[in-house]
């Protein structure tokens, strides 16, 4: 059984972290989902973004999301894909250095990586983005240039396609999103 590893954390977006972690191990995947300075068995609080007409997203109370396995536990090696949840977690979870040094490990071996939303912070954070077409959340398009990558406009429901990585702008993406990170991790979903 592949293994995917999972980075969320506190006031990640609810359903970037829930319906991602449950799609992946409907289909077979082992998830393993994780947060720095935490352990299986912690809990996240997870906060829901809306889109309702405002300039931007409002926010709401989550669900508690209950880690299944420990950070400090992490063997990059043993896993065959990399997820990363937006939300608020990733303004922290880059300033951790394991993190960086994780997210950097799969793009040097070429691993499947998909980041969503915010999500996205991470993989500028860790330098993996130059020269590369990525989508993210609008408002952090700005950090994605500053960092080399090319971003994409594209509607809240696309997920974009860059070799090896699978971005898209928000859970409204679900289906495309994960559809195109399966087919990455060489899924084969017989209908």
């Amino acid at each position: 059984m592949k293994k995917i590893l999972f980075l969320t954390g506190d006031f990640t977006e609810d359903y970037e972290t829930m319906v991602p972690f449950q799609m992946l191990e409907m289909v077979g995947y082992e998830v393993h989902t994780v947060c720095p300075d935490k352990k299986k068995g912690d809990v996240i609080k997870t906060a829901i973004h809306d889109f309702e007409g405002d300039q931007t997203y409002t926010e709401k109370p989550g669900h508690n999301f209950v880690l299944n396995y420990s950070f400090k536990d992490v063997v990059p090696g043993d896993y065959s894909g990399l997820i990363i949840a937006g939300g608020r977690a990733p303004e922290y979870l880059r300033l951790n250095t394991r993190v960086i040094e994780l997210v950097k490990y799969f793009f040097e071996k070429n691993l499947p990586v998909a980041a969503i939303c915010h999500g996205i912070q991470i993989l500028t954070a860790a330098g993996v983005v130059s020269g590369r077409k990525l989508t993210a959340y609008p408002a952090v398009g700005p950090e994605v240039t500053l960092a080399g990558g090319v971003f994409q406009n594209i509607p809240v429901d696309g997920a974009f396609v860059d070799g090896n990585l699978v971005t898209s702008p928000a859970w409204p993406a679900h289906p495309a999103f994960i559809r195109e990170f399966l087919k990455i991790m060489g899924a084969k979903i017989e209908l």
